[in-house]
């Protein structure tokens, strides 16, 4: 095959799976939102809902700047910066490498505008103020909250009597808080509260509940826990909590996480979310992975860049750096075991490159990471500390619905 005929069907195979492997090497781009749409049936995720960050054009090197650089820094670094700082120019070169190698593919820049590009489309909802569900969930209303599911789910909820489920017929309100939601359909669902419409993928289940409750999802028998278990915390982060977007949590009350109780008896792959700060990187190796009993660990980095592909930041800048560390690691795993001959061991750093969406909002791990996941197929996947869900996947956190807004997606 030619190389234009190659480049071509890379490039539809991209435009249908949503991954492309830059250079034939560990470094991808990915699109969210292809990797998200494949969850849904009936609707489908709005590019412009998703790619909602607005990102300034680069500006070119004869440019005056309207706003003043960033001023080198002149005071000392403290002990804590400078880790961090050689720890930053230990990955500089791989990401540098990956950034580089997105550049050459320019096929792909000539498309990645329209992929994230706004679309007006007929039907789409008008958009409502998001439910804070943190709030309502902390509140003496919560035990009263119900939502309106239609056919096709399952739920859990506690009576006199005890724990009893059953498949409901039309729609039924069933309590929001507290309680397991399945999505038993083979379609997607809409559920309604509080005036909104929300879209449930199929085969999902959620949780949305506060830290005391998480232990509900702990199967009875190992055998049915957990091969990957994705883990965005909400760690204690100043941006954060200027901007009020997301109540966070101290660091410490992570350590109770039940990260060995929900995995499977064959084991599984543990994925933590983590900014940049060195206290947090030190309390995390330190601390946090061996309370869970996570071994192998090896990072990844997700590098965002904007839709014309250059960085959204400045790589060096001190405090703004644009990527993120994604930590994998194995939990109740043994190495001789016959599951973990059949998967790809992690060894080596790789990067995920991509356009970000709202703030916090982390890119689909599932189809990246399969290939390191041990136990049976089709894997059992969860994502603590969930802001949406995903088809087949369980979802727990005090706001897992909170991108499953109607307003985020269109009719198909």
């Amino acid at each position: 095959m030619e190389p234009r005929q190659l480049e071509a069907e890379v490039m539809k195979s991209f435009m249908e799976s949503g991954v492309y492997r830059l250079d034939q090497s560990d470094v991808v781009f990915i699109d969210p939102v292809r990797l998200l749409n494949e969850s849904y049936s009936r609707f489908r995720l709005s590019p412009s809902a998703y790619y909602s960050r607005h990102f300034p054009s680069s500006s070119t090197p004869n440019e005056k700047r309207k706003r003043k650089r960033n001023k080198p820094r002149h005071a000392p670094l403290n002990e804590r910066e400078i880790c961090a700082e050689e720890r930053h120019q230990q990955v500089r070169p791989l990401l540098l490498n990956a950034h580089r190698k997105l550049l050459e593919a320019s096929q792909l820049l000539k498309i990645l505008p329209r992929i994230v590009e706004s679309e007006v489309a007929l039907g789409c909802r008008e958009r409502v103020v998001k439910q804070n569900f943190v709030e309502l969930g902390s509140s003496w209303r919560a035990p009263f909250c119900e939502i309106t599911l239609c056919n096709g789910v399952q739920n859990e909820v506690k009576n006199p009597q005890g724990l009893r489920s059953g498949l409901s017929e039309g729609r039924e309100l069933v309590p929001l808080f507290d309680h397991t939601i399945s999505v038993e359909s083979d379609d997607d669902v809409e559920a309604e509260f509080q005036k909104a419409t929300y879209v449930l993928p199929p085969k999902s289940l959620f949780l949305m509940s506060d830290l005391r409750q998480v232990r509900k999802l702990i199967a009875g028998d190992s055998a049915e826990g957990f091969n990957l278990i994705v883990i965005d915390p909400p760690w204690e982060n100043g941006s954060a909590r200027q901007k009020a977007l997301y109540p966070t949590l101290p660091n410490r009350h992570f350590m109770y996480l039940p990260v060995k109780e929900l995995a499977h008896s064959d084991g599984a792959l543990v994925a933590l979310w983590i900014t940049n700060r060195q206290k947090l990187q030190d309390f995390v190796v330190k601390d946090l992975l061996p309370a869970w009993g996570i071994s192998h660990v090896t990072p990844f980095y997700w590098l965002k860049v904007k839709p014309d592909g250059s960085l959204i930041g400045d790589l060096d800048l001190f405090h703004h750096r644009p990527y993120e560390f994604l930590l994998l690691g194995y939990v109740n795993v043994d190495f001789n075991s016959e599951c973990m001959q059949t998967i790809k061991h992690l060894k080596e750093s790789r990067v995920i490159i991509s356009v970000p969406g709202a703030y916090s909002r982390k890119p689909p791990l599932g189809k990246l990471l399969e290939e390191y996941i041990p136990g049976r197929r089709p894997s059992r996947c969860i994502e603590l500390f969930a802001r949406e869900l995903v088809a087949g996947w369980t979802s727990w956190g005090n706001e897992p619905l909170h991108f499953q807004d109607a307003t985020y997606f269109l009719e198909k």
